[in-house]
C-alpha cells in the first residue's frame, strides 16, 4: 500500500466516521431512547453501572475514533487533536441545545468526548511506538 492510497483510506474512514458522528449527535431524540429496557436491566444487574456512568463511557468510546483518525490524518500536528475534539464537542452540544428540544447541553459530554479523543490519540501513539520497537528488534 502506497502512502497516497493509505492516506486516501484514512480520509475515507474519517469521513464515514464524521457522518456517523453527526447523525448520532444530531438525531432528533436521544439515540438510546429505545434502549431503556436494556439499560434498566444492566443497571439492575450491575448497580455500579448507573445510567450516567454508561452514558459517560459511551461518549468516551464515541470519540476514540476521532482521536485516532485525526492523529493519522495530521501526523505532524497531533497537538491539534485535543483542541479539535473540544471544539467539535462544544459545537455538538451547543447545536443540540439550540436546535433539538429533546437533547440537552452537557459539560460531562464535552469532558467524556475529549477524554475519548485523548484515549484514541494515546492508544495510537503507544501502538506506533510498539511497532517501531518490534521492527528494530534484532532477529534470531
Amino acid at each position: 500500500m502506497t502512502v497516497s492510497s493509505g492516506r486516501r483510506r484514512i480520509s475515507i474512514w474519517v469521513c464515514v466516521y464524521g457522518v456517523v458522528l453527526v447523525l448520532i449527535a444530531f438525531w432528533p431524540v436521544p439515540v438510546d431512547a429505545g434502549a431503556g429496557g436494556l439499560l434498566r436491566s444492566i443497571t439492575a444487574s450491575f448497580p455500579v453501572l448507573t445510567y450516567p456512568r454508561i452514558e459517560f463511557g459511551a461518549n468516551i468510546l464515541l470519540f476514540v475514533p476521532f482521536g485516532v483518525g485525526l492523529a493519522l490524518l495530521l501526523p505532524s500536528q497531533r497537538h491539534l487533536v485535543l483542541p479539535s475534539a473540544l471544539l467539535a464537542s462544544l459545537t455538538i452540544e451547543a447545536g443540540q441545545a439550540v436546535f433539538l428540544a429533546q437533547r440537552t447541553f452537557s459539560l460531562y459530554d464535552i469532558l467524556a468526548n475529549a477524554a475519548g479523543a485523548a484515549l484514541g490519540l494515546v492508544g495510537l501513539v503507544v501502538i506506533e511506538s510498539l511497532r517501531r520497537r518490534s521492527s528494530r528488534a534484532p532477529g534470531p
